[in-house]
């Protein structure tokens, strides 16, 4: 593959306020290229586009074309930074006016070094925010799509579209189907903006010419306008970069200084980031589990009682922390050793952590996100009992989630809040053979008291289900009780997956009944009619109980269940089992309950529901000046 660096404009109103400038800030810098000017930290803003090709060995050969004017400063340049002299092409313009254009720069270039190869094409005047982005990243995902590619950055709420170049991109294939150079109101509503930052297939390159021959003029010989005919004749795929870009081409000294000084407290910000921790509950499944896998209706509620939390901070290295409890290295004895994997197994947080971080690197590969070379330390605790179906493993996941896209700076227009859950479940499922379902994972993201509706139609349709919020004052006082020392609740599924995939008629037909009395608990949650609801969390039990069978379900559950049941009080299971809860409107029944679990060894408390947070948006909040060139 072969880079080019375009450097040819001859934009002069910054360059004549340089000179104008009686300050005596810039004297150095009279008649200096732009492309030579200090950007970030005082480094040549070239120079870290240099480094950023030269890193690895990615490319055959780099060029560098530049005009007339200038060629002098490239040429010093060059030799002081070990850039071949020769690749520096001349394209022999020393006015405005007799400039060839972007595109005219990069023709020339292909046909003065007969080039047959892929291209990459950058400007090498354009401030960028964050110098850690990995250019191999962008280069292997050029090469997967098989198409051009065109690097894209999210504007910031104040930037004004009308100075870019803003795409619209496929959500799924991450085609660009549509390019505006610098549209006008009203023509997109897209914040997408593309820079002077593309891969072109060998294929493609003879478009090149034909679109200057059917484009005499100078003026539509600039990348903008050739992309937005190109995205119309081959197949043009978009890679967002988390930073944000700054052509100075034709800026004066004022927005000069305003886009560096803003480039460089964007830079710190990211240099003092403080870490971060997230929270993410246990949860109960109030109606409905376990169809939540098998195209029915579940209503969650997130609880405070339990919780797991994920802690991430900026380190040189990449390094997962061990907890010291779930994930022992160190042990008193062998025979201690052996207690603790008999008791708990091999399977701690650690690969929780790990997995999720594979998970969302893959993810951000195929979804076109180039994320920065930057380290982090992640550690976790949490206080969920283990293996007693409350969601242990898919809070720490979620928490771990949140804090990765908090790290690199994504929002919900790169990982939709709809599509998490899924994400998280394919950690579990795909990477860690954890058998579960949606609803855990959508609970786990919305928070609070939550009605979800996984109908096989919506999910084919809009790629996840519908989930409703409800008032988590609705829900009634609840219990919860678990299992002091459980099995692994995995395997409390069965063979129930294999008979629906095989289209068993009873449970298709238990699945939708499922579905049916989830519906009906909504509705008295709604009206406060609490026995109604005693009834239905009953019914939810009995026709799992039915469905899956007393050997499968296991002794000491259902002992839960008719423990609770013989204080007049309702009783299902939260999850997969090892745990139960249960309403009981009596207060005096209640309290003998609670008595009669702790005598039969189980733990018991009330449920504390989790009240979320008010929402607040996952998009960049720092101002960004205003009005920028593309």
């Amino acid at each position: 593959m072969i880079c080019i660096i375009l450097v040819a404009g001859h934009g002069l109103i910054l360059e004549d306020e340089i000179k104008l400038d009686t300050s005596g800030a810039y004297c150095n810098l009279i008649g200096v290229p732009k492309a030579l000017l200090p950007g970030v930290g005082g480094k040549r803003i070239l120079d870290f586009w240099w480094d950023a090709i030269n890193t690895r060995q990615l490319f055959n050969e780099a060029y560098l074309v530049t005009n007339a004017n200038k060629y002098k400063h490239y040429e010093r340049w060059a030799t002081a930074q070990d850039f071949p002299v020769e690749n520096i092409i001349n394209d022999g313009s020393t006015t405005p006016t007799d400039r060839l254009g972007s595109v005219g720069d990069l023709d020339l270039v292909l046909r003065n070094k007969k080039i047959n190869d892929d291209v990459l094409v950058v400007a090498g005047d354009m401030l960028f925010q964050d110098h850690n982005f990995d250019m191999a990243q962008v280069i292997h995902y050029f090469k997967r799509k098989k198409g051009e590619l065109a690097i894209y950055y999210e504007m910031e709420p104040s930037e004004n579209s009308a100075s870019r170049g803003i795409v619209e991109v496929c959500s799924t294939t991450n085609r660009i189907t549509k390019f505006f150079e610098k549209p006008t109101p009203g023509m997109t509503t897209s914040r997408q903006a593309s820079v002077v930052f593309y891969c072109f297939r060998k294929e493609t390159i003879p478009t090149i010419g034909s679109y200057l021959a059917a484009h005499p003029s100078v003026e539509e010989r600039n990348f903008g306008m050739y992309m937005e005919w190109l995205v119309n004749e081959t197949d043009v795929y978009g890679m967002k970069l988390p930073t944000g870009f700054q052509l100075i081409g034709s800026v004066g000294l004022a927005d000069y200084e305003k886009w560096l000084h803003y480039f460089s407290d964007k830079q710190l910000q990211q240099q003092g980031k403080e870490q971060y921790t997230k929270r993410a509950y246990a949860r109960i499944g109030l109606m409905g589990n376990p169809s939540d896998g098998f195209n029915g209706k579940t209503i969650s509620l997130s609880i405070a009682n339990f919780w797991a939390e994920v802690t991430i901070v900026e380190s040189n290295n990449l390094v997962l922390v061990p907890h010291p409890l779930n994930d022992p290295t160190e042990f008193g004895s062998l025979g201690d050793l052996h207690g603790i994997s008999r008791k708990e197994g091999y399977l701690g947080g650690l690969r929780l952590l790990q997995a999720t971080c594979k998970k969302f690197y893959q993810y951000c590969n195929e979804q076109g996100i180039a994320l920065p070379k930057r380290n982090f330390t992640l550690k976790y605790d949490t206080n969920i009992p283990r293996q007693v179906g409350l969601a242990g493993s898919s809070a720490i996941v979620t928490a771990t989630l949140n804090c990765l896209m908090h790290f690199f700076d994504l929002n919900y227009t790169d990982l939709p809040k709809a599509r998490q859950p899924q994400f998280v479940l394919d950690v579990e499922t795909e990477e860690l053979f954890i058998n579960a379902g949606l609803q855990d994972r959508v609970i786990q993201i919305y928070e609070g008291l939550v009605y979800m509706d996984f109908t096989k139609e919506l999910l084919d349709t809009q790629g996840h289900g519908n989930y409703v919020s409800l008032d988590v004052r609705l829900a009634p006082p609840m219990w919860l009780a678990f299992i002091r020392n459980p099995s692994d609740s995995g395997k409390i599924h069965s063979n129930i997956r294999e008979r629906w995939n095989n289209g068993d008629e009873e449970v298709i037909t238990a699945m939708q009944q499922f579905a049916s009395l989830t519906d009906q608990a909504k509705e008295a949650l709604e009206t406060g009619d609490f026995s109604r609801l005693q009834g239905l969390m009953n019914a939810n039990f009995d026709l799992r109980r039915q469905l899956y069978g007393d050997d499968i379900l296991g002794s000491e559950n259902i002992r839960m269940i008719n423990l609770g049941r013989q204080f007049g009080s309702s009783a299902k299971f939260p999850g997969s089992g090892g745990a139960v809860i249960g309403v009981c409107l009596d207060t005096n029944k209640l309290k003998e309950l609670k008595a009669a679990f702790q005598e039969e060894g189980f733990v018991i408390c009330d449920i504390i529901p989790h009240i979320p947070s008010p929402p607040t948006s996952r998009r960049h909040s720092l101002k960004t000046p205003t009005n920028g060139p593309s």
